[in-house]
């Protein structure tokens, strides 16, 4: 059962939209919801679960509304979340009962362009709107901010850190009740996500939120650890490892759920969420998508002990 005691961080399941976001094979809703119904028996209490893009653009994501619907009714108590790059995309979401909306905003001009086809700053702007629309529609629904390629782009190549911090500082001032930083593209370091990250909290203070981290190149977990040293309490994780954006070239999956579930464990800090029933999460998985290579280390032992 997973642990009485309170929480000490918290891991905010993405598979279910991230991690699916760039798999070929479309996942039918019911073991989507198969999914996501073991993921809340384990003991995950924030889910990202559906991202409200065109179906055209997208066919994974056709099912949006109804994901977020049949998760809410079935899941009291959990923050189901929903990732909505636009105003449409944000008002589908709160119609559907998200609870909470994320908006990707890049600091990178590129991969801004190549995702959602406007500027940083016009995504600001569309972020004052989404605010707006939840100020006057839904004032329970919760908006954040996650600022994209903060670390490095593979399009744009360098992303300075003043120009990450100014973006983040302007989607603060524009509503966003947390703004965290995202390594799209797995470019991170420790000692850039410990600057980074100190450099965040102490211009938002507490409107700095998650860490974003993507292991494409083997760091993700020490970059997790990295920013847990310097306060950071919300981490952005995908079973098994499923995950990355197809408009960054090379952007390779999140950090594995279970690993960085096992590691806090492992150091004495609370997730609240049962190894053992984590790992048995990837079995539904497994039979939503035959043949998707499922990532991991701890799930490959056998045993969590």
């Amino acid at each position: 059962m997973p642990s009485i005691a309170a929480p000490q961080t918290l891991i905010s399941e993405v598979g279910p939209r991230d991690g699916l976001q760039s798999v070929k094979a479309t996942m039918p809703t019911a073991d989507k919801l198969r999914w996501i119904d073991a993921l809340v028996a384990a003991g995950l209490r924030e889910i990202e679960v559906a991202s409200f893009v065109p179906p055209r653009l997208l066919p994974q994501m056709a099912d949006a509304a109804e994901v977020v619907r049949q998760t809410v009714a079935r899941h009291p108590g959990i923050t189901v979340m929903a990732l909505v790059p636009n105003l449409r995309g944000a008002e589908a979401a709160i119609v559907a009962g998200a609870h909470k909306l994320t908006l990707p905003v890049s600091a990178s001009h590129a991969h801004s362009l190549a995702n959602v086809r406007c500027t940083p700053d016009e995504m600001v702007e569309t972020l004052r709107a989404i605010c707006r629309l939840r100020d006057d529609t839904a004032p329970s629904v919760a908006v954040e901010a996650g600022i994209s390629t903060a670390f490095g782009c593979t399009l744009q190549g360098v992303v300075e850190e003043d120009e990450v911090i100014r973006i983040a500082v302007a989607c603060a001032e524009a509503g966003a009740g947390d703004v965290g930083l995202s390594d799209t593209t797995g470019m991170a370091n420790p000692a850039q996500v410990r600057r980074l990250f100190t450099r965040l909290r102490a211009e938002l203070g507490d409107k700095a939120g998650a860490a974003h981290m993507h292991n494409t190149r083997g760091l993700g977990l020490a970059n997790c650890l990295a920013a847990w040293d310097v306060g950071v309490r919300t981490f952005d994780s995908s079973l098994a490892g499923l995950g990355g954006c197809p408009y960054a070239p090379g952007a390779s999956g999140n950090v594995v759920t279970e690993d960085l579930v096992f590691m806090f464990e492992a150091m004495g800090v609370r997730t609240g969420v049962d190894l053992d029933r984590l790992i048995a999460a990837r079995g539904p998985l497994a039979d939503g998508l035959p043949g998707e290579p499922l990532y991991g280390m701890v799930a490959n032992l056998g045993q969590v002990a």
